[in-house]
């Protein structure tokens, strides 16, 4: 078989950098000492690393997350209630092997977005499939789904979801048919998958934001009562940002 045959069959296949690999180590006489098996393993090596990234990739694309976010910039100054060897140990995702939820929690401004986002990142680095949602839209979206008939498989495709993470969760009154679907999804995630829930309302108020105490009951039985915390404090981190690029007077 011809290289040229060779690398055709290799990009039928799906082998790209497999193939690029291979061309390197034709053209680059430092390989050519190596025995058949090293420079197998290293062609393998090659193909096996970048469908690792591109899988990296395709679940931070998929997720939407509403910003660029990372563990390693969360800034950890004193007095925002972030302890670093926990938000790092969050950060390693084995909550979400072991199917907890979280809640990250604090006033408007506090960073739960970011911290919830960077967490969602690391996540999808952990190999875990992620969406984010602001809970108003997840609502609409549950909504229409009904509409058109479509609701049972945007249920299963929340489901299959490794980690979900609802923000601004409570801020907004909801309706009964609200809770009910809230309550759906989170019944298919109980013990299956982990789910994050960032919010600026207290924990304890989330039961009165509920209009049915029933539906508020199964809700919250659901996330709250063995989730992990965190509990951000400090001021408002917009106002700070906005003061630092004030110029000076």
């Amino acid at each position: 078989m011809t290289h040229q045959a060779l690398e055709e069959q290799l990009l039928e296949l799906r082998l790209s950098t497999f193939r690029n690999a291979l061309r390197e180590q034709r053209e680059n006489p430092k390989y050519h000492d190596l025995s058949f098996e090293d420079r197998l393993s290293m062609l393998v090596e090659a193909e096996t690393l970048q469908r690792r990234e591109n899988r990296i990739k395709r679940n931070i694309r998929v997720a939407k997350f509403p910003m660029q976010a990372a563990i390693e910039d969360v800034d950890f100054a004193p007095g925002r209630g972030m302890e670093r060897r926990r938000i790092l140990e969050l950060g390693q995702s084995e909550w979400i092997a072991s199917r907890q939820n979280l809640l990250v929690l604090g006033p408007t401004g506090s960073g739960k977005t970011y911290l919830a986002s960077a967490l969602g990142v690391a996540a999808a680095r952990n190999g875990y499939t992620v969406r984010y949602h602001r809970i108003a839209r997840l609502l609409h979206s549950l909504t229409l789904a009904r509409q058109d008939g479509t609701l049972m498989n945007f249920l299963r495709s929340l489901a299959k979801t490794k980690l979900l993470i609802i923000d601004d969760w409570m801020r907004d009154a909801i309706t009964i048919q609200n809770a009910q679907d809230l309550l759906e999804v989170l019944d298919d995630r109980f013990g299956h998958a982990a789910t994050l829930i960032s919010s600026q309302i207290p924990v304890a108020d989330w039961h009165l934001r509920i209009p049915d105490p029933t539906l508020a009951d199964a809700i919250l039985d659901r996330i709250v009562h063995t989730a992990h915390r965190v509990q951000l404090e400090g001021e408002s981190q917009r106002k700070l940002r906005a003061k630092r690029s004030m110029p000076n007077t």
